[in-house]
């Protein structure tokens, strides 16, 4: 995993820095520069608009007692494009722009689910069948009310 990490932190700023000389090379260096510039300005634009759209939804979500789950992912997805669509290239802006088109999002976070659902064992045990050769321990919460203090407090202010 950090070979594959250390690839993308060296690859992708080499990639974007040819793609970068390359464009200035064919449009000039006052194109390219506004290029990175609109498209720095655009993104957090649309990654604000679609912000607000997603903290409102789930909002709602909340509100009628359902968990957002498809909403938090949207949001990380649109927070990255927003990140993506700050740094200067042609590669992250692009991703970045995917990430705001919510039909790329379904389809990326399809293939996350897939992935996730590969690599990661999710298991879940009831009370009526507990898990095997498992040290499992039973707790229960007591809620008391904020007046009251611990049994601990009262004996030291007793005495």
């Amino acid at each position: 995993m950090l070979a594959r990490l250390l690839f993308l932190f060296i690859t992708v700023p080499l990639v974007e820095l040819a793609l970068l000389l390359l464009l200035g090379k064919y449009t000039g260096l006052k194109c390219t520069i506004m290029l990175v510039i609109m498209t720095g300005i655009a993104g957090a634009w649309l990654a604000r608009r679609q912000g607000w759209r997603t903290y409102r939804r789930i909002q709602q979500e909340l509100a009628a007692g359902k968990m957002p789950t498809d909403s938090l992912v949207d949001a990380t997805m649109i927070f990255v494009a927003g990140a993506l669509l700050l740094t200067p290239g042609v590669v992250t802006d692009a991703f970045g722009m995917s990430l705001l088109i919510p039909r790329c999002r379904r389809f990326y976070q399809r293939q996350m689910t897939a992935w996730f659902r590969g690599h990661v064992d999710v298991r879940t045990y009831s009370p009526d069948s507990p898990p095997r050769h498992d040290q499992v321990i039973d707790s229960y919460v007591v809620d008391r009310p904020n007046h009251e203090k611990p049994n601990d407090e009262r004996s030291l202010n007793s005495e």
